[in-house]
């Protein structure tokens, strides 16, 4: 399914900070516009517990060009499911990077038996080693996968999740208009997701996990730079931020110590954390009591009431230490 995407300028959307949501349950909060998608960002939290497509019953694995309502032309496999490429995937040489918790959300077409081919090249489908040593399918260099949240042929609910995920075309390439668009080069994404256990997040064009740092001073400043900026990367703006799901009116920057420009969201400046490794992470989340998942409202996640009764533990693998992402220099942020 494809979904509208707002673009605006940095500068533009800086004026409208004044109109900030209430980050406590003693003001009123504006509401929180609805999750770019289901299941979030395409890690592992995708997957558990549910039900996915199976893997064909055949010892015959079938690519089939089919049209998908919403996407356009679309690679099926031989029961009509649509499959899926993989942003962080390689295509030269061809690489899978979904393995473990992500490979339960997103099930590799793993090729079984000979490969049979319906409106797609067969000079240009091939296969790729796991690193648990099985073959999964590729078309153009692209590893492809199932959803497992798609149930039935037709469904592409995978589509553009966490930003990454896309129906692949005949020819290993992204389905659907959204896809051909694309993101510029560079530009910045910002999109409405939920994380297992935690709630409404904002992920960043690679589904990777956003934080705010309440040591910063909203909209002015922020108080993470040298060693801290290399623990927490900010996200910053190359002149252009997409929205998706996101209310553009929170949207704004502030400059850095170094000159650059970084991205606020309901003025917090926001951040990676280095030591998130998928789509789906939250690793930072409560570090030092300073650091937390925001909210695609600009709060950060367990302040407002609708997200109060899905707040997680304050932190999670072992990084909640005060001296935990030091860098060695026996700081704390």
């Amino acid at each position: 399914m494809l979904r509208t995407r707002i673009a605006v300028s940095v500068a533009a959307a800086a004026a409208g900070l004044a109109v900030l949501t209430a980050c406590s349950g003693a003001e009123t909060a504006q509401p929180v516009v609805a999750p770019a998608a289901a299941g979030g960002t395409g890690g592992g939290q995708a997957a558990n517990g549910q039900v996915g497509n199976a893997a064909p019953a055949s010892n015959e694995s079938k690519l089939v060009v089919a049209d998908v309502a919403d996407v356009g032309q679309v690679l099926t496999d031989q029961n009509g499911m649509t499959l899926y490429r993989f942003d962080k995937d390689t295509a030269k040489p061809p690489k899978s990077n979904c393995d473990g918790d992500c490979a339960k959300a997103w099930p590799p077409m793993l090729a079984t038996g000979d490969v049979q081919v319906q409106g797609v090249d067969k000079n240009i489908v091939g296969k790729v080693t796991r690193s648990d040593g099985t073959e999964q399918i590729t078309v153009g260099g692209w590893a492809l996968y199932r959803y497992a949240k798609d149930t039935k042929p037709g469904d592409a609910t995978g589509q553009g999740v966490g930003g990454a995920w896309y129906a692949a075309n005949a020819k290993g390439g992204k389905s659907g208009q959204a896809a051909a668009g694309g993101t510029e080069s560079g530009a910045v994404k910002l999109s409405a997701s939920k994380i297992d256990g935690l709630g409404d997040a904002i992920v960043d064009q690679n589904g990777m996990t956003l934080y705010l740092f309440t040591k910063d001073t909203k909209k002015k400043a922020s108080a993470c730079n040298g060693d801290c900026a290399k623990t927490w990367p900010p996200v910053l703006s190359k002149g252009k931020v997409e929205l998706q799901g996101i209310d553009s009116k929170l949207l704004g920057s502030i400059k850095r110590q170094d000159g650059t420009e970084q991205v606020t969201i309901g003025g917090w400046p926001v951040y990676n954390f280095s030591k998130d490794l998928k789509p789906g992470d939250a690793n930072g989340m409560g570090v030092n009591g300073t650091w937390f998942v925001i909210e695609p409202n600009g709060c950060k996640v367990g302040t407002t009431p609708s997200s109060t009764a899905n707040q997680a533990p304050a932190a999670n693998s072992g990084t909640g230490s005060s001296n935990d992402n030091s860098g060695g220099t026996g700081t704390t942020y």
